[in-house]
């Protein structure tokens, strides 16, 4: 009868004592070992993500000569429409720099763009994070910015030979500076966690007590330039409601984020062309 209670616990006395044996490993051996085993697993996600890229190129080799003609015209369209708003944006920006040069307004961060494809998701209630098929190769950077056409994706953590690993915005670590659009106070985003297959939240705290949001006039929550790692007015999400805080002082509301934040194909990751020294630059 001993004996059989005995082989009961036997499997958390395991689990104990490898608790305990992680726990007394140095953080330089646990760091060695998590780099190692992401750097083992990161071979495979990349072929899998090639294997889906070589079927869908075989997939859309079965469309028929009128599908095609026709997405060449839409893509022929879509193309004049970029042409016209990339000439238009340049000359904005001319116009920017020359009233910048005018006012004697500092300089504003430059970013290089660099276009990855999501190879994996990891989503659930503990992780918010999905993996890129670039890495160290096109030194990408620990802490960088990504974006998507909606708006503010997350902020590179982990950087490997091949791969890099983003901090999405719903995720309950992730923390920025941000301000409501057409108003300059900076507030504080912080992604919360999510339940099973639910829209991307996040939460907005330190909201001035004059803003006001409603369903029916929804704030638009964007990135400022504080912190320095997003360029200003990207889109965050949007507030409908607000109520007093904790404090009592400040006000604080739900963020509902892009529902394409969950089913992203292809990001980028803003690389900043000038890096801050923090030893130069520093006031």
């Amino acid at each position: 009868m001993a004996n059989h209670r005995l082989d009961k616990i036997k499997p958390l006395v395991a689990l104990g004592a490898f608790l305990v044996a992680w726990w007394i490993v140095p953080t330089a051996i646990k760091s060695f070992l998590r780099v190692s085993f992401s750097e083992f697993q990161a071979p495979a996600w990349v072929a899998t993500s090639y294997l889906d890229d070589l079927e869908g190129f075989w997939a859309r080799r079965s469309h028929s000569k009128v599908e095609l003609i026709e997405a060449g015209r839409e893509v022929a369209r879509a193309k004049s429409l970029y042409q016209f708003n990339a000439q238009r944006n340049e000359t904005l920006e001319n116009e920017i720099q020359r009233l910048e040069s005018i006012l004697n307004l500092p300089s504003r961060r430059e970013f290089r763009y660099e276009v990855a494809r999501v190879i994996r998701r990891d989503l659930n209630a503990w992780w918010q994070q999905i993996v890129i098929r670039k890495g160290e190769d096109y030194k990408i950077p620990v802490g960088a910015a990504v974006v998507f056409y909606g708006g503010v994706v997350g902020r590179v953590v982990e950087v490997n030979a091949f791969t890099s690993r983003i901090e999405l915005i719903s995720s309950p670590n992730f923390r920025m500076a941000a301000n409501f659009e057409g108003d300059e106070r900076p507030v504080v985003y912080q992604g919360l966690a999510q339940g099973g297959f639910g829209e991307p939240k996040g939460v907005v705290r330190d909201a001035p007590q004059d803003m006001v949001a409603s369903t029916q006039a929804p704030l638009k929550l964007v990135s400022t330039r504080l912190g320095g790692t997003f360029p200003p007015g990207l889109m965050i999400g949007r507030v409908n409601w607000l109520q007093p805080g904790s404090t009592g002082i400040f006000q604080t509301g739900t963020v509902e984020l892009n529902s394409d934040l969950l089913s992203l194909h292809e990001v980028a990751v803003l690389i900043p062309l000038y890096p801050i020294d923090l030893d130069s630059d520093a006031p």
